[in-house]
C-alpha cells in the first residue's frame, strides 16, 4: 500500500496501513527466462509459492528453485502476484488485457518490469477503478516517455520510469 501511504503523507495525514505479508502467498512468474528465474529465486527467499508459466518449460529450473510450472489462466486465477517478463512481440501484445484482469483475484497485484504493450493499459486502469484487482505496478509502458495520462490518475498504481534493471 505505498502509493496509498506516500498519498495519506503528501495530503497532511499520518495513517496507520497494514501491509501486505508475502510469507505463503502466491507469486506467478509468466516467463520462464533469465530474468524470471531471477525472480522466482527472490521471492524463494520470502517464503512465496512460486508458480511460472512459459511456452518452453524448464523443468530442471524448476525443480531447483522448489517452481510450480502452471498455465497461464491457473497463474491468473490462483496467485496472489502476477509478474510478466516475456518479451513483448505479436503473440504477446496485451497478453494482459480485459479477460485476464477478470480472471485475477479480486486481492491481486500485477507487476510488468518486463515490455510495454504486454498489458492493456485501458483495461488496467478499468480493472484498478473498478476493483477487479487490488493493484499493480507499471515499469514499462507502450508509449515511453509519455505513459497514457489515464494512468497517471489509476488508483493503486504505482509507476516507474522504465528502471527495473538500474541496480
Amino acid at each position: 500500500r505505498i502509493v496509498e501511504a506516500d498519498r495519506a503523507i503528501r495530503e497532511g495525514r499520518w495513517p496507520r496501513f497494514l501491509g501486505c505479508e508475502l510469507l505463503g502467498k502466491r507469486l506467478g512468474v509468466i516467463g520462464f527466462g533469465r530474468v524470471g528465474k531471477a525472480v522466482a529465486r527472490r521471492a524463494g527467499g520470502f517464503g512465496m509459492d512460486v508458480f511460472a508459466f512459459d511456452t518452453a518449460w524448464d523443468e530442471r529450473a524448476a525443480r531447483e528453485l522448489g517452481v510450480r510450472l502452471s498455465s497461464l489462466e491457473a497463474i491468473l486465477e490462483e496467485c496472489d502476484f502476477v509478474s510478466l517478463h516475456v518479451p513483448h512481440g505479436p503473440e504477446t501484445h496485451h497478453l494482459i488485457g480485459e479477460l485476464e484482469l477478470k480472471r485475477m483475484k479480486s486481492t491481486a497485484y500485477l507487476i510488468n518490469t518486463s515490455r510495454g504493450g504486454l498489458v492493456d493499459e485501458r483495461a488496467l486502469v478499468r480493472a484498478l477503478r473498478e476493483g477487479w484487482i487490488r493493484g499493480a505496478a507499471l515499469d514499462v509502458f507502450e508509449r515511453e516517455p509519455a505513459p497514457d495520462p489515464e494512468l497517471l490518475t489509476a488508483p493503486n498504481l504505482l509507476l516507474t520510469p522504465h528502471l527495473g534493471a538500474c541496480t
